[in-house]
């Protein structure tokens, strides 16, 4: 009973009133406390238990009524029944999707946002996370920083250990095969990891899966991996719900105990290529020089073919000129031919003409400085060194040499043969 109540303090007598639910001369609203009172009064008599006093006797119970036990009873199995269907009500996240279960068997799949079902024991929510990136490793452990050799060592194509260790990163594709499909969703990705990379590496070669290979490696291993666990039937379920995301290369090296030999094996590669590059390259830069050489000194034989053929042609031609017009005029051809033979050989040479019919006094001539100062010096020196009284003879001043004239030759040969 409240504190406020005005009844506060009154005997026994009111007291049981009150279990009795005489309230008499009571205004205003019941009071909740008597109300729960009397509900555990009644409760009480169901039970036949007593309720407990102060320091006297307790008094007896009232009689039960019926239609109150009926009532309390339907109250509490309609608030065990509220009680029922609140505990259906679950929450999904936006990352998660709720697997709905009816008696064990696949009912719905249910998106984010507040949901209901049917409560325990009819219906049962599996919450499943499809967007965290979950992570298998395979030859290695991150955790502890061990290598499992059982699982990494694997022989090529041309018969040689390599030891690979690789990660597999996946998520989920559908929530109930991943759920119903797989037992453990982690030893299924090892397993199907592991076979298929043992597939690729034994199809390809040991210098490819450790070097240049790594990344086609990985890419294969990837799409081997996908195609089989799309490939996987369990019961009604077309597939493990399982969706690759990346396969990463974390190491790939032949095995310990041959390791010193193997890296003497690379280096020795490695100078080969070397090697190679260089010997290409200097390929490169002779081999086109070669053949630039070659190229013109063809172009300059053809060329010089071309010229003496030209030149030869051009000689015949003249000289059946010439035998025309010596047909003609012989004499005035001939002394023609011989001016212009001398005309030409004097043009060529440095010439001092000295009149010998003289006194005879002996002259003094520096042939060979005349030589090297050329042109207008032999000239001057052959004016100091002769007397005016002596008729001297110069030359033209020497010109550019030419080529003798093939005019000039052909006339001293016939000149020659009609001296004869």
């Amino acid at each position: 009973m409240s504190i406020n109540d005005p009844r506060w303090g009154n005997n026994s007598q009111s007291d049981d009133k009150q279990g009795e639910g005489k309230r008499g001369d009571e205004q205003g609203p019941p009071d909740l406390e008597d109300i729960w009172r009397d509900f555990n009064n009644k409760l009480s008599g169901m039970f036949g238990k007593r309720s407990g006093g102060g320091g006297g006797n307790p008094p007896p119970p009232a009689p039960l009524n019926p239609r109150q036990l009926g009532g309390g009873v339907v109250l509490v199995v309609l608030a065990a029944v509220a009680l029922w269907l609140g505990s259906g009500f679950y929450t999904v996240d936006a990352s998660q999707r709720g697997v709905v279960l009816r008696f064990g068997k696949l009912q719905e799949i249910t998106n984010e946002g507040l949901r209901w079902h049917l409560p325990y024991p009819v219906e049962a929510v599996e919450l499943v996370n499809v967007t965290r990136v979950r992570t298998v490793e395979v030859g290695f452990r991150a955790n502890d920083r061990s290598k499992n050799l059982h699982e990494s060592l694997m022989i090529t194509d041309d018969e040689n250990i390599v030891n690979i260790q690789f990660a597999v990163q996946y998520t989920l594709s559908d929530p109930a095969e991943f759920l119903f499909a797989n037992k453990d969703a982690d030893v299924t990705v090892k397993l199907v990891a592991e076979a298929a990379m043992r597939e690729i590496v034994g199809k390809s070669k040991m210098d490819f899966v450790l070097y240049e290979g790594r990344e086609a490696v990985a890419k294969q291993v990837h799409l081997m991996m996908q195609k089989a666990l799309d490939e996987y039937r369990f019961g009604p379920y077309k597939g493990s719900g399982v969706l690759i995301s990346k396969v990463t290369m974390q190491n790939a090296q032949p095995p310990e105990q041959v390791q010193e030999a193997f890296n003497d094996a690379v280096k020795a590669g490695q100078d080969r290529e070397r090697l190679k590059s260089e010997g290409q390259a200097y390929f490169n830069d002779v081999v086109p020089k070669a053949e630039g050489t070659a190229a013109r000194l063809r172009e300059e034989s053809k060329g010089y073919a071309q010229r003496v053929v030209a030149q030869a042609d051009g000689d015949a031609s003249r000289f059946k000129q010439i035998f025309a017009e010596y047909s003609k005029a012989p004499e005035v051809t001939r002394n023609r031919m011989y001016i212009d033979a001398m005309q030409q050989v004097y043009s060529n040479t440095t010439k001092v003409l000295v009149d010998s019919k003289g006194n005879g006094n002996l002259l003094y001539l520096p042939l060979d400085k005349l030589i090297q100062n050329g042109g207008a010096a032999p000239a001057a020196a052959v004016d100091a060194a002769v007397p005016a009284s002596k008729p001297v003879v110069e030359t033209p001043a020497a010109a550019p040499r030419q080529e003798p004239d093939p005019r000039s030759r052909e006339a001293l040969r016939s000149r020659e043969r009609e001296s004869r």
